[in-house]
């Protein structure tokens, strides 16, 4: 009777450590996201933005929009409603907090052409380009929208700087429900 009793001590004692190892594990986890916010702020989430350029190729599209997805970590995704003209990938890249309220990003996207004769038809819009974003946000104090800068650069497929890119203003809008 006594060994029964001295296991269930064992298995309390034992429930109770791995209780309270759990416990603090998972506030780890949430100070861990605490950190992670406070450094990344209110800019995760999904983006629908106005961008009208002053300068380069894309000068004259008034309605030119950006949607963009910002994850945690600093990765980040965008898309425009100009992607299948002609087709292009959407573009990825990094971002981060560089001030309060204010982020650098940087993301790149390859640009296409079309074939040069009916051999190259097979294989579709060939690559042309790649086009380079480098844009500042500032978010608005509720945290609900942002204007940003943007600067836009084009390189051939070699890497070599070409003309085309531009300088750009931003006006966005958080999407919620």
């Amino acid at each position: 009777m006594k060994k029964v009793i001295i296991n269930k001590q064992i298995f309390l004692f034992l429930s109770v450590v791995a209780i309270t190892i759990l416990l603090i594990h998972s506030f780890g986890q949430k100070n861990l996201y605490a950190q992670n916010h406070n450094r990344h702020g209110d800019l995760m989430g999904q983006w629908r933005s106005q961008i009208q350029f002053s300068t380069g190729d894309f000068a004259t599209i008034k309605d030119l929009e950006f949607m963009y997805v910002f994850n945690y970590g600093g990765t980040m995704t965008e898309s425009s409603n100009y992607d299948s003209a002609p087709p292009v990938t959407p573009a990825y890249g990094i971002w981060q907090k560089i001030a309060p309220k204010k982020f650098a990003l940087k993301y790149e996207y390859y640009g296409t052409k079309a074939p040069d004769n009916t051999k190259d038809i097979i294989m579709g819009w060939l690559p042309s380009t790649r086009g380079v974003f480098s844009e500042i946000i500032t978010l608005s104090e509720n945290g609900n929208y942002f204007d940003s800068i943007i600067e836009y650069k084009t390189f051939d497929l070699k890497g070599n700087p070409i003309e085309g890119g531009g300088k750009a203003i931003g006006k966005g809008i958080k999407l919620t429900f």
